[in-house]
């Protein structure tokens, strides 16, 4: 039988773990639960183990080390990513857990923005940045033969063992789920969105997302990726910038050589030379980058195949 883990990052939901906890159990009898507390203090991992999770910690403070940690010791075949606070219901994980383990899906992801999060969730700067990171990741990552995803960072979540054992989680904080999206992307793993019914939290339950501390994270996470996995456009978008500078400052002096045959500004001169020289070492920078990219792309699609090589086959 194909075994299913519920993992549930936690910290301080003492008012809505227990409900999380009982309405996964209800909606996947045969899955596992585990909740990760993260250093709670508020009773969380009590409240937890009553209502029938195996209850673990994770000292180091954030949602990216909670659950590198939870990947690293739970075994599985399907994971769901679920956070503590009761904004997702439980009953699209049957669902979730269907894609990955019959249809092949590598990563099923709970998409609120096309239901009612904008209507539930009350924070508008979150509303905003949500929309930002989303155009911002689908412009810079999605391919033109591929449809541009609706939600990005979304904690409800299903992953197949493939993607867990693929995935360097390198993150501490609330910037795991884009580095989720951006590397299923950058690697061609499959991905495919559910609507799911969003609801705010419940009262006397607070967010521990900080708007722009980890919005900033967030943006932070998508340029150094982009340079990551995509350095030739990066570092050719700096060439192409240094280089259109390069040629404003040169236009005027070559013009007035012309004319006069004299070259009185030297300080422009050298700046143009300076800008010139900055975008074809950034061009060349991306070129070796990308070469370098490419060698690890290519490592990866070796391991994936010894990887979905010694998984298990269904009769």
């Amino acid at each position: 039988m194909d075994r299913i883990a519920v993992i549930i990052p936690c910290y301080n939901e003492v008012v809505s773990i227990a409900k999380v906890v009982g309405d996964f159990r209800a909606a996947l009898p045969a899955a596992e639960i585990f909740v990760y507390d993260n250093n709670s203090t508020d009773g969380t991992s009590a409240a937890a183990r009553e209502a029938g999770a195996t209850v673990r910690h994770c000292r180091q403070q954030g949602k990216g080390n909670t659950m590198r940690k939870a990947f690293i010791e739970v075994d599985a075949d399907c994971y769901i990513m679920v956070d503590g606070d009761d904004t997702y219901p439980a009953e699209y994980a049957v669902q979730m857990a269907r894609l990955v383990l019959e249809d092949g899906v590598d990563m099923v992801v709970g998409d609120r923005l096309s239901t009612t999060y904008f209507t539930e969730n009350k924070r508008a700067f979150h509303n905003m940045g949500n929309r930002l990171v989303c155009r911002l990741v689908n412009f810079l990552f999605t391919r033109r033969n591929e449809k541009p995803l609706r939600d990005i960072m979304t904690g409800y979540r299903a992953f197949s063992r493939v993607f867990v054992e693929s995935f360097p989680i390198l993150m501490c904080g609330f910037e795991l789920e884009t580095a989720m999206t951006i590397h299923a992307l950058d690697r061609r793993l499959f991905i495919q969105e559910i609507g799911i019914e969003y609801r705010d939290r419940s009262q006397g339950s607070h967010s521990k997302l900080h708007t722009f501390k980890d919005g900033g994270k967030v943006i932070l996470t998508i340029f150094n990726l982009f340079r990551h996995y995509r350095p030739l456009f990066f570092f050719g978008y700096a060439a192409l910038g240094f280089l259109a500078l390069a040629v404003c400052l040169f236009i005027p002096i070559l013009a007035q050589y012309i004319l006069t045959h004299t070259v009185p500004r030297f300080p422009t001169l050298i700046a143009s030379g300076f800008f010139a020289s900055c975008g074809l070492l950034s061009f060349a920078c991306g070129l070796i980058l990308d070469a370098i990219a490419k060698n690890s792309k290519e490592r990866f699609e070796l391991a994936l195949h010894n990887l979905c090589k010694r998984k298990p086959q269904k009769p």
